[in-house]
């Protein structure tokens, strides 16, 4: 393997050689049993003499560091990790970041706490079509924007985004042209395009409250002024909305967190507050591919008529997470900066994954895939929320949903304190869960718990709310 040296200014030449490869193997970066460069190669990369390299590795030899094998090579000893100091402390250095990164904790949605797991944001890993995948990924691999390796538009493959146009039209009743549609790194990275494209430091930002506390953290980080505007029933309470902000962010067809859809009513009064105010609404189309029962609501863009509303999305929940693909519909006023954004940020989402997911979709395969999707999480939902209506029903109250992949239950007595307490304990029986708690932009917070059963058996809701049911006070 190569190790990098450097002999600038340096005297010595053998004695720096040996030096720096000793230090690499005390601290572990040459590892037991590596293969060292041969002395040849070691002398040509470095412009010295082989025999100057060679000393260096004969005193190594000495000491018992390396070892030579006549006609393999120099390796590191197997037993020198006995030789290594006690670590030296730990290097911290003199800068320091913004205040606002201090306070934001990495997720732990990727690791997995308990068997019974029932946090939210996790789809059936599972069903994802790996073996259709596979191939589409192959086929992919010979299209020419991928095989001629060259750096494509930041707006996305022109086949993606006509596919993504194509599918939000007919499925979500959104009013998109192909020119219109942007390809992003999930909705985080939408989000991050729009506000920095829209929104200035110290402007005001409305977001839901409770919502998603991602989307409030990176307003935050780029010194937005966040304000949580409460959530009923019929969904954001458009009334309370602050006349100072220039945009706001909602969940129209399935509110995170509590699950309720935007009705038709506020919707309309959404659409005219943004008019009268001069504002942009930034509708997250979370979760409205699945349905279980009562009529789909169209996408609050397909109301639009000024051009106010900015459409996203993304494929995490449908497909998998680690795609990393989302989509922007925005108004033709917004394009051409949103791209300037995309360019100056990451020039462009992963080519492969695109042309493969262009594929899915164009041939009817992701259609197909929700469909199946949606039967099997329809007996999910429908097994969580009689499980919790019948066994929780001293505790707990559900908020009505037909959508998406978790319910939210509201406490009837039980306090926040009591509720963080009935988490801790359902994680001592293997059981993961979420208070609502977190989701809070404001104080207080609400009450309740919220039970995702995206990742999560048939067989594993009926034992994982048992156990749940048994950490409630009695």
């Amino acid at each position: 393997m190569d190790v990098h040296i450097t002999l600038q200014g340096r005297k010595n030449l053998s004695g720096e050689i040996y030096r720096q490869l000793r230090r690499a193997i005390v601290d572990g970066r040459l590892r037991p049993g590596g293969l060292l460069p041969p002395t040849r190669h070691l002398a040509e990369r470095l412009n010295v003499a082989r025999m100057t390299v060679t000393v260096a590795y004969e005193h190594l030899i000495a000491e018992g560091f390396v070892v030579s094998r006549v006609g393999a090579g120099t390796f590191v000893a197997e037993d020198v990790g006995h030789r290594r100091p006690a670590a030296a402390p730990k290097y911290e250095g003199v800068l320091r970041p913004r205040a606002v990164w201090n306070g934001i904790a990495l997720p732990t949605v990727f690791a997995m706490p308990a068997t019974y797991d029932f946090r939210t944001g996790l789809p059936e890993a599972s069903w994802f079509p790996h073996r259709v995948w596979r191939l589409l990924l192959v086929r992919a691999m010979r299209a020419p924007e991928v095989a001629g390796g060259v750096y494509q538009d930041p707006a996305g493959l022109p086949s993606l985004r006509a596919a993504i146009a194509n599918h939000v039209a007919l499925a979500r009743g959104v009013n998109s042209r192909v020119d219109d549609v942007l390809v992003t790194n999930g909705t985080q990275q939408a989000l991050d395009l729009i506000a920095r494209v829209l929104l200035a430091p110290g402007d005001v930002i409305a977001v839901e409250d409770p919502g998603y506390q991602l989307s409030c953290r990176l307003f935050a980080s780029l010194g937005l002024r966040v304000v949580g505007v409460r959530v009923d029933e019929q969904g954001l309470v458009v009334d309370s909305l602050p006349r100072r902000a220039r945009a706001v962010y909602v969940t129209p067809s399935h509110q995170f967190p509590l699950g309720v859809a935007m009705s038709l009513q506020r919707r309309q009064a959404l659409l005219t507050w943004a008019e009268n105010n001069g504002s942009a609404i930034i509708e997250d189309d979370y979760d409205s591919e699945f349905r279980f029962t009562g009529r789909p609501l169209d996408a609050l863009q397909s109301l639009d008529v000024a051009g106010r509303v900015i459409h996203i999305g993304s494929f995490s929940k449908t497909l998998l997470p680690t795609l990393r693909i989302g989509y922007i519909v925005s108004p033709p006023s917004l394009h051409g900066a949103l791209c300037r954004a995309k360019f100056v940020s990451d020039w462009h989402t992963s080519s492969l994954v695109q042309a493969a997911l262009a594929q899915f979709i164009e041939t009817g395969g992701y259609a197909r895939h929700i469909r199946r999707l949606n039967r099997r999480y329809r007996e999910r939902h429908t097994l969580m929320t009689q499980t919790v209506s019948r066994d929780f029903a001293d505790h707990l109250e559900l908020v009505p949903s037909s959508t998406g992949l978790h319910v939210t239950a509201l406490a009837r007595r039980l306090s926040i304190a009591q509720l963080e307490a009935v988490c801790a304990r359902a994680a001592e029986h293997d059981v993961a869960v979420r208070a609502l708690a977190g989701c809070a932009v404001t104080k207080p917070s609400i009450p309740g718990l919220m039970l995702a059963y995206g990742a999560i058996d048939l067989t594993g809701i009926t034992e994982g709310l048992r156990r749940l049911r048994r950490c409630f006070p009695r």
